[in-house]
Order: C-alpha cells, then structure tokens, then sequence
C-alpha cells in the first residue's frame, strides 16, 4: 500500500530526492519519546522538539506489537534495511518511477529524510522492536508535509512488502489525519496512482475524495478536515 504526496511532482520532478497499549514494552515506549541526538553542527538549533506527543502503540491483524512514532536521527540504519525490503512495485507505486536502491539510500538523501524539521513535516515510522533480540525493523513510513501558506498538507504512505494487508497503511493514514488535525491543517492531499486500487480504496474509507488529474495515470485525493 502507497500514496505520495504531490510535492515532487509540482517541482517538475517524478522521483523523490524525495498512549502504551498491551504489546509493547514500557521501556521500548519511553526510548522513543526520548529526544534525538541531535549534533550542533548538523541540525539548526531552532529545531522543534521531538513530537513525543505523536508515540504510541499498537497491534497489527496478525498480532504484531509495533510502535508507530516520528522519525528521529539515528533511524537512518533501519531506513536502509526499510528499503532493501521494498519490491520494485512498491518503490514504483511510491515515487511513480524505479528509483534505484542505491539512490533510495545515499546517505545525503537519509539525512534530509531523518533529520526532519518537525515544523515543516511530520514523518513516521512503524518500529517493530523484537523483545528477545532486541533488534528494531521499519515496517512501515507515512509522512506529513505541512503547506502553511494555504493551511493544507501533503501526505504519502509507503509498507514493506512483507507486512502488507495488516493495517498498517490504514493506521499511518489515520496517524497522519490526526496529526494534521492537531497540527492546525484544514486539508489534506495526496496522489495515487491509478492502477493503486487499493490505496484509493483505503483513502475513500478515511474520507477523501478522489478526481482524475490531467495526467491519466494519476488521482489526486483532497480530504477537508
């Protein structure tokens, strides 16, 4: 399941350059409210603090204990483990082109993604902590990008091909909905793909309208909020 925002497209450029609940451990919930590590010389120090506010748990169809949190710095490793899961389908259906690995990964890419500024765009990331190794795994991105000038944002939402069909698509749209909502937006957007059936099934259930584009290939879905 994927949607992008538009942004990118606007630019005149397909391809991206672009509570605790039963499940999940206290400790694992309390690391992720933490603050990032953030180095003076890399972040300005005008940055937004974490959105703690936005960390919460919850439990996939097949039982699955995730937590669904804002990015932070040091995810870029698990960013990159992220992609590698993704098929050439799901990369497609994202960025609406093949986007190579190697470039879905260059480490100035993954700066830009993880180091957000919380003020222009609220990206999150569903971390699935194992309890007996204690390794964590991305399964999943959504992404908010505020437009402040018109009170409206960008939404985009991509899934490892692995944990499709559980939800979690679904769920970091409605995240995302929310956080626009507390974020003072009047109106989300986003384009899919034509042939994305199933994203458009999803986002007509979660309130959105969709209308065909000039270009064919492409809906445009509008959700007032």
């Amino acid at each position: 399941m994927v949607a992008r925002s538009d942004r990118s497209h606007r630019a005149g450029v397909r391809c991206d350059a672009i509570v605790t609940a039963t499940g999940i451990g206290q400790q694992h919930l309390d690391e992720a409210m933490q603050a990032p590590t953030i180095n003076s010389n890399q972040a300005p120090s005008t940055m937004r603090f974490y959105p703690s506010q936005y960390v919460s748990s919850w439990i996939t169809k097949e039982g699955l204990p995730v937590l669904i949190r804002p990015i932070r710095p040091e995810d870029e490793p698990l960013m990159v483990r992220f992609h590698e899961s993704l098929s050439e389908r799901s990369v497609y259906l994202r960025y609406f082109c093949s986007l190579s690995l190697n470039t879905r990964v260059a480490h100035e890419r993954l700066v830009r993604i993880c180091f957000a500024d919380y003020d222009r765009e609220i990206p999150l990331v569903v971390d699935y902590p194992d309890e007996k190794t204690g390794i964590h795994e991305i399964l999943g991105v959504g992404r908010l990008s505020k437009l402040p000038e018109h009170s409206e944002g960008e939404v985009a939402v991509i899934i490892s091909d692995r944990y499709q069909a559980q939800g979690l698509g679904t769920e970091l749209l409605k995240r995302l909905i929310q956080i626009a909502k507390d974020e003072g937006l009047s109106r989300l957007r986003g384009e899919v793909l034509r042939d994305n059936i199933t994203m458009q099934t999803v986002m007509r259930k979660l309130g959105f309208r969709l209308r065909m584009l000039e270009d064919p290939a492409t809906v445009r879905a509008v959700l007032e909020l």
